[in-house]
């Protein structure tokens, strides 16, 4: 497939290049620095642009079959984040006049402000409250997709991320804001393979889909 990928530079977008090529898929990767980017490959190409902009990122969505977005916002005490909710409305105004449907996004798990409240003790009280604004931008993000009728759109809710490479543990899934009685922990390689599997499958069109591996 023809994937227009954003956050290709960050710690999950550079699995997920790295998957999605050897998969056989080609990849316009969509970045503000290119120089960040150091894969070279016959089916990459590397394209910088304005992440906020859809008339910037317009031109590059353009013949692609489906947009994956892996960007991440730090969290901020002293101001909202902001950066999920506005570059998913430029995202989504681009693809439609590029005529791209399908989107694929990560967030995280415990989005829902009450979600939260059947984590564990640590995360619940401490954790938790340390990312909120994250996690409050990717709600609002959540709830800006769930209103639009035009865009097959999947959101991925991973928990705690690990930099690890993919294994070939099976997933599990839960349509919520987190997987019960399971780890929470993943690797960004499996979140990146979980990502890309979703391209072959209809199962979690229109839908928000927490995950984490046995």
């Amino acid at each position: 497939m023809k994937i227009a990928l954003l956050g290709a530079t960050g710690q999950t977008g550079q699995f997920l290049v790295k998957q999605a090529l050897e998969q056989g898929h080609t990849v316009t990767a969509v970045v503000r620095n290119p120089a960040k980017l150091t894969v070279h490959h016959d089916n990459l190409k590397v394209v910088s642009a304005d992440i906020f902009s859809a008339d910037s990122l317009k031109p590059h969505f353009k013949d692609q079959d489906v947009v994956m977005s892996c960007l991440g916002f730090p969290a901020s005490f002293f101001s909202g984040v902001t950066g999920y909710t506005t570059s998913m409305a430029a995202v989504v105004g681009a693809m439609r006049e590029a005529r791209v449907n399908r989107v694929i996004t990560m967030t995280s798990w415990y989005t829902d402000p009450n979600s939260g409240a059947q984590s564990p003790f640590l995360i619940r009280f401490l954790l938790l409250p340390m990312i909120r604004s994250v996690l409050s931008n990717m709600y609002e993000m959540e709830r800006f997709l769930q209103k639009t009728e035009d865009i097959n759109w999947t959101v991925v809710r991973p928990p705690g991320l690990k930099n690890l490479a993919a294994s070939a543990q099976e997933f599990l899934t839960h349509e919520g804001y987190f997987v019960p009685d399971s780890s929470g922990q993943v690797g960004r390689g499996d979140v990146a393979r979980f990502m890309l599997s979703l391209l072959n499958s209809n199962a979690w069109v229109k839908k928000g889909v927490a995950f984490t591996t046995k």
